[in-house]
C-alpha cells in the first residue's frame, strides 16, 4: 500500500464519497450497528468502508463514476481522476431466505468482502431511553425500516453463516449485540449464538459486548466457540465518554480495564480488541495514552474515524480530518509492531478485517 493510497483512505473516511450510482456494487447500509451509512469499495489491494450516506458526504470533493463493464470505477477529486476503485460483487445467500422464511440478509450481512457480521439483538436498554443513550447510535433504525429482525436465534445464524462460507467465501464472522437486561451485558446470547455456528460451520468469531460483571462470562464464550473478544470503549475520557454515551459510560473505565486483563488471559494476547472513535472529543494525545496501556495489556485498539448517522443526535458532527487521523495512526501502527500486536494475527472481527479504519494500511508500510 503506497503512502499516496493511504492517505486517500484517510480522506475518503474522513469526507466521504458521493456515488454517481449508488446501485453499483454491493448495497449501501443505512442504520443499525456497525459501518452504517457506507459503502464497500476496494483500492489497490484494500477493501475499505466508506461514508456514503452522511451529511458530510453529501458535499465531498470526492465522487465514484459508475463502474465500467469490468467492474472498474474512477475515484474524483474536484473533477480530476485520482485513482481507481472497484465494489465487492454482491454476495449469492443474500438471495436466499431460512428455513422459516426470514431472508438471510435480515439475520446477517456481508462488511468489507468477506466479513459476516449480525448484530444478534438488535435492541438495547441503553437505546430506549433519551437519557442513556450513545448519542451516535442507531441500532434501532435498520429494525424499524424492516431490513432486520430483533431477535436472531442460533439455527437462524448457523444457517446463514454456512451459506455465506460455502457460497461467498467467508473468512471469518462478527457477532454483535445491544445490551440485554442483566449482568452478562449479552455474553449469554452471543455464547449460545456462537455455540450454534460452530457445530456448523468451521468460522472464526468474533463477539463484541460490554464487559460482563461476571468475568466467567470470557471462558463461557471462549468455550461456546468465540475465538476474540471485542469490548469497545468508543472514548477514552471520562467526560466525553459521559457526554457521548452516559448510560454505558455506567459500566466505569475501571471495569473494563480489568476485563481487559481478565479476558485476555483467556483469549491470548492480540485476541482481545477495543473500538475508539476517534474525532468524539478525545484528543489525539489521549487516544495514544490510552492505546499504549492497551497494547501493553495485549488488547488490539482499534482507532477509527468517527462518522455521523442520520437521524442520531450527532448527525451533523463533523468527522476527523485526515491529518488528525495521520497524528493517531501513524505512531500507533509503530506501536502496536512493536508490542506483536497486528490486524493479520487477529482470529476474526473488526481489527482483522480493517475496513473502517486505514490503521492497518499503515501496519502494512510500516512492516
Amino acid at each position: 500500500m503506497s503512502m499516496q493510497a493511504t492517505t486517500l483512505i484517510n480522506e475518503l473516511q474522513s469526507h466521504g464519497l458521493r456515488l454517481v450510482d449508488p446501485s453499483a456494487g454491493v448495497q449501501s447500509r443505512r442504520g443499525g450497528a456497525g459501518p452504517s451509512d457506507h459503502k464497500a469499495i476496494t483500492i489497490g489491494d484494500s477493501t475499505v468502508m466508506v461514508p456514503v450516506h452522511t451529511a458530510p458526504a453529501f458535499e465531498s470533493p470526492y465522487v465514484v463514476e459508475a463502474p465500467d463493464a469490468a467492474g472498474r470505477a474512477r475515484i474524483l477529486h474536484n473533477g480530476t481522476a485520482i485513482a481507481e476503485a472497484s465494489f465487492p460483487a454482491r454476495p449469492r445467500f443474500y438471495d436466499l431466505s431460512t428455513a422459516d422464511g426470514v431472508p438471510y440478509s435480515k439475520i446477517a450481512v456481508l462488511h468489507s468482502r468477506d466479513v459476516l457480521a449480525t448484530t444478534v439483538l438488535q435492541t438495547c436498554i441503553r437505546y430506549q431511553s433519551r437519557t442513556k443513550t450513545c448519542r451516535f447510535c442507531a441500532i434501532g433504525q435498520s429494525l424499524a425500516a424492516g431490513r432486520t429482525v430483533e431477535r436472531k436465534t442460533p439455527a437462524q445464524l448457523a444457517e446463514v453463516a454456512k451459506a455465506a462460507v460455502e457460497l461467498d467465501g467467508v473468512k471469518h464472522m462478527v457477532m454483535t449485540t445491544g445490551t440485554p437486561p442483566g449482568d452478562d451485558r449479552g455474553a449469554a446470547i452471543l455464547a449460545e449464538s456462537a455455540a450454534a455456528v460452530k457445530a456448523s460451520v468451521d468460522l472464526p468469531i468474533q463477539a463484541q459486548c460490554e464487559p460482563p460483571a461476571d468475568s466467567v462470562w470470557f471462558a463461557r464464550m471462549r468455550d461456546a466457540g468465540v475465538d476474540a473478544l471485542g469490548m469497545h470503549l468508543e472514548a477514552v475520557s471520562p467526560d466525553v465518554r459521559a457526554r457521548i454515551m452516559p448510560g454505558k459510560a455506567e459500566v466505569p473505565l475501571s471495569r473494563y480495564w480489568e476485563a481487559f486483563a481478565e479476558s485476555v488471559a483467556v483469549f491470548g494476547r492480540g485476541q482481545v480488541s477495543t473500538y475508539i472513535l476517534a474525532g468524539l472529543g478525545d484528543t489525539a494525545e489521549e487516544i495514544l495514552a490510552t492505546s499504549e496501556r492497551l497494547i501493553s495489556l495485549g488488547v488490539y485498539p482499534f482507532v477509527v474515524p468517527f462518522v455521523s448517522i442520520s437521524g442520531t443526535p450527532l448527525e451533523s458532527h463533523p468527522a476527523p480530518d485526515a491529518a488528525f487521523m495521520d497524528a493517531i495512526l501513524r505512531p500507533l501502527s509503530a506501536m502496536l509492531r512493536a508490542g506483536g500486536l497486528t490486524a493479520e494475527t487477529i482470529k476474526a472481527g473488526c481489527g482483522r478485517c480493517g475496513a473502517c479504519s486505514a490503521l492497518s494500511t499503515y501496519e502494512r508500510r510500516g512492516a
